[in-house]
């Protein structure tokens, strides 16, 4: 029994030393700069593809559509605590129905969704699965996959950055993430509503919609860019089987109608 005691104290000893000697090897100021330049690289990508979306889109700034945008998202925030002034939310007047994420928290929605949406938990729905895509880092894990890291470095640099960012750009807005991240942003979205006490039932209505328009693939981008909209749609309503949860609306059906005519003849 002593015996044991002591071998046992002896083996504790050596795997602390182990553990000890190992992360002693281990480059933490290294690991902590490539961090800090992955995060400079992706800050200056987003920044300069949105701003050549600036420069060659018409961007919508009018007030009263921005504030009550603002007022359908800020209670997903609020309800999810993620900060409201990390996103940087952008309308741009484009009929295609499509909305995507781009790197250092940019958000851009057409008019073209803001107008096929029936109801405001749909688009409460559509901007909450890209404000997933953001707050879990697939706009730049998808990036990362599809471009690679020495093209956004040398995007970044401004290395033959305006043909880059512009090829960026495309695969950001009508390429789709796999199916996987697809569904974490589709979940984190039903999850985000009902923190929220949003219904989510709108967005699976929305995508069944956008599943039976799939041969206008022209107008609606956001179809090619999240494939399967059915099979999604099924799969937020099994999710949803069962649980009880508020169906409450943010905005009344006459502020809602009012939004989408100002959207509409802005």
């Amino acid at each position: 029994m002593h015996n044991k005691t002591i071998f046992q104290g002896l083996f504790i000893l050596a795997l602390f030393f182990g553990i000890w000697f190992g992360l002693s090897k281990v480059d933490f100021v290294g690991i902590m700069q490539i961090e800090k330049n992955t995060t400079s690289v992706e800050n200056k990508i987003g920044d300069l593809i949105w701003d050549n979306i600036n420069e060659t889109e018409d961007v919508i700034t009018n007030d009263s559509i921005v504030k009550t945008l603002d007022s359908l998202i800020a209670p997903i925030c609020k309800a999810n605590k993620i900060e409201r002034d990390s996103l940087k939310i952008h309308i741009v007047k484009n009929d295609e129905v499509n909305a995507f994420a781009l790197p250092n928290n940019h958000l851009v929605i057409y008019t073209g969704l803001l107008l096929d949406c029936k109801k405001q938990e749909a688009v409460q729905g559509v901007i909450g699965h890209e404000i997933a895509h953001i707050e879990n880092n697939h706009v730049m894990k998808k990036l990362s996959k599809e471009v690679g890291l020495s093209v956004l470095l040398t995007a970044a640099s401004g290395g033959k950055g305006g043909e880059i960012i512009k090829e960026i750009f495309k695969t950001l807005s009508s390429s789709a993430y796999d199916r996987t991240l697809e569904k974490e942003a589709d979940m984190e979205s039903v999850k985000y509503l009902l923190n929220a006490n949003i219904n989510p039932e709108p967005m699976a209505d929305f995508m069944f919609e956008l599943a039976q328009k799939e041969a206008l693939p022209n107008t609606l981008s956001w179809i090619s860019t999240h494939p399967e909209s059915e099979e999604r749609a099924k799969y937020i309503l099994a999710y949803l089987k069962g649980k009880k949860y508020q169906k409450k609306q943010t905005l009344t059906e006459k502020s809602w109608v009012s939004f989408q005519e100002k959207v509409k003849v802005n």
